[in-house]
């Protein structure tokens, strides 16, 4: 880091997370309205944030589930996946994203990743297509979109479906249209610490209006009407159940969160694009680290995360992992996003995958934290931050 007298770091009192929910006071009160109704499940405010979702994204079918994970995985078991049947995806995600094509009765193919952005290398794509390929799930790593432009010519010239893993992206934009916009499938995380927040949930975009009807039986037991259909004034009781299906319905207490969080995504995005920003300015002339950069196509990233790489041998005496106990000590968190997938014990030992099969995906995965990114973090915690990294490496 450049050399310069800087103050003597003092922690603060309390502990800093790398990821904090912004919830307005609108949300805490439409959460204390739905339960005061006595009506908290799948409902009429579930129906309000999917008819927003569509607008927001412009997407003709939106379907809130339980978690992105649920999502994935009714999607790929909308798909029919025969034993050998293969989806592309990338080492370099959450375990979610290759559990559930095992989950749903598939192979996983792995591409390794682009070294500078951390999103699958689309230009090795090709080479992994065989005839049992049946799907691509791209990962649009932090929100930063992969380059879907050659991965959907590629999946139209070999007639496979594209399930886009956007849990990091909603938000996100590819050449001026939102994630969810175009395409094929996509499906998004409202986990806690993603840019908007229904405590834990999901929803899918889609286009196709067949396996969109599928969806809708698989999320709510395979039963052809949901409970708001069947126990409301105009509701009737009698149901039929059409295939099994599983409980990945979104709750009403739930969305009546989202229903808030959505009108401020741009302004969380802005905010924050614009500490990245801070960040990139602050560290761009330590040696410590390794900072992402940005693709030549139009785009704009969500930022759900800000992770560049402790640049381990090189730059610094600290590893990744003590960096992050040098952060801790200090209390500040970070977070670890994210081991590469093959090398967990169960892929490597299932597939045979080893250290050295995804260069790229290994490399990142040595050095990747996340830094303290949330909307609500003001510029002077953010400068203490940087005195905090800064002193830690200063103390290695």
């Amino acid at each position: 880091m450049p050399a310069g007298t800087v103050r003597p770091f003092k922690a603060a009192e309390t502990f800093m997370p790398f990821a904090r929910p912004s919830i307005s006071p609108e949300a805490l009160a439409e959460v204390a309205a739905c339960l005061q109704s006595g009506w908290i499940t799948t409902g009429p405010r579930v129906k309000k944030f999917e008819e927003m979702l569509k607008a927001y994204l412009s997407a003709p079918q939106v379907l809130t589930v339980t978690s992105a994970t649920a999502g994935l995985f009714m999607v790929l078991k909308a798909l029919n996946l025969q034993p050998g049947d293969e989806v592309i995806t990338t080492p370099m995600t959450f375990a979610a994203t290759l559990n559930v094509i095992v989950l749903a009765g598939g192979k996983p193919v792995l591409v390794d990743v682009e070294r500078d952005t951390y999103n699958l290398d689309v230009r090795q794509l090709a080479a992994a297509i065989t005839p049992r390929t049946r799907a691509i799930m791209p990962v649009h790593f932090a929100g930063l979109p992969v380059d879907l432009d050659p991965l959907y010519a590629l999946a139209q010239k070999h007639g496979l479906r594209v399930i886009e893993d956007a849990a990091h992206a909603i938000g996100t934009e590819y050449r001026g249209r939102r994630i969810g916009a175009f395409g094929d499938i996509q499906v998004f995380s409202f986990h806690p610490n993603k840019n908007i927040t229904t405590g834990e949930g999901g929803a899918i975009s889609l286009r196709d209006e067949k396996i969109s009807a599928e969806l809708q039986l698989l999320r709510f037991h395979g039963m052809d009407r949901e409970a708001w259909a069947r126990f409301g004034k105009t509701g009737n009781q009698h149901y039929e159940i059409i295939t099994p299906g599983y409980k990945f319905n979104m709750m009403d207490m739930q969305a009546a969160l989202g229903i808030h969080q959505l009108p401020a995504l741009d302004g969380f995005i802005a905010r924050r694009t614009e500490l990245v920003g801070r960040y990139r300015a602050a560290l761009a002339d330590w040696p410590e680290f390794i900072l992402t950069k940005d693709p030549a196509y139009p785009h704009r990233h969500a930022w759900h995360l800000f992770a560049p790489l402790v640049n381990v041998g090189a730059g610094t005496r600290l590893s990744r992992d003590g960096f992050m106990a040098a952060m801790k000590e200090r209390n500040l968190g970070t977070g670890l996003h994210y081991r590469a997938a093959h090398l967990y014990p169960y892929y490597r030992d299932t597939f045979g995958w080893k250290p050295g099969d995804f260069p790229n995906a290994e490399f990142i995965s040595e050095r990747i934290v996340s830094l303290p990114l949330f909307p609500s973090m003001t510029d002077a915690e953010h400068e203490h931050v940087i005195a905090g990294m800064r002193d830690a490496f200063d103390h290695a």
